[in-house]
């Protein structure tokens, strides 16, 4: 979800701008996870709320293709997930997530979208959580460093799979698509 705004269902489509795909957070998960992002990420770089990316910059013209794959996608029951430790960006830190079942579900979209998907996209997923980015070495290892001290394992269900468009300075929300027997 974008940082401060509603939980919306959907919004109007944002045409001809990139997209992006992430697994939404349940809400006690993205309270946590939101309040360690915008304490540690930079805020004038924090475009999008806590989340975990499962495509970057799909194409515009391809939003009708990504719908429908979400939407079949999602009549799944949630996957489980935990957030178990703490991953080094370089420039940055992330939450580890672990859900077998949300990397078979990419795996899955990925080859139905197979042709619309950026290279990075393609390969094997590393779940997280960023909450901090583009910060000086040495101030991500201190984030680091505390939060393995902190961080105690924490299981959940993602909430769905979002769909946002770039609006040249946030990323917007254009459709939600919750997971079977999430509200």
């Amino acid at each position: 979800m974008i940082q401060g705004a509603p939980d919306p269902v959907h919004s109007p489509s944002i045409r001809g701008v990139p997209l992006l795909v992430v697994a939404e957070l349940p809400p006690a998960v993205f309270a946590w996870a939101d309040a360690l992002r915008r304490s540690h990420y930079p805020p004038e770089r924090n475009r999008l709320g806590a989340h975990v990316t499962l495509f970057h910059g799909l194409p515009p013209s391809a939003e009708p293709a990504v719908m429908s794959a979400l939407a079949q996608c999602t009549r799944l029951p949630a996957p489980g997930a935990t957030i178990g430790g703490v991953m080094d960006l370089g420039d940055g830190t992330a939450l580890t997530v672990d859900s077998p079942a949300l990397v078979t579900l990419h795996e899955a979209l990925a080859e139905r979208l197979h042709g619309l998907i950026q290279q990075k996209d393609a390969r094997p997923l590393r779940l997280h959580i960023t909450v901090q980015a583009k910060v000086p070495p040495s101030q991500a290892r201190a984030l680091q460093a505390q939060l393995v001290r902190d961080i105690q394992p924490r299981s959940f269900a993602f909430r769905g799979l979002g769909l946002y468009g770039w609006t040249g300075d946030l990323w917007q929300q254009t459709k939600a698509f919750p997971f079977r027997g999430r509200k």
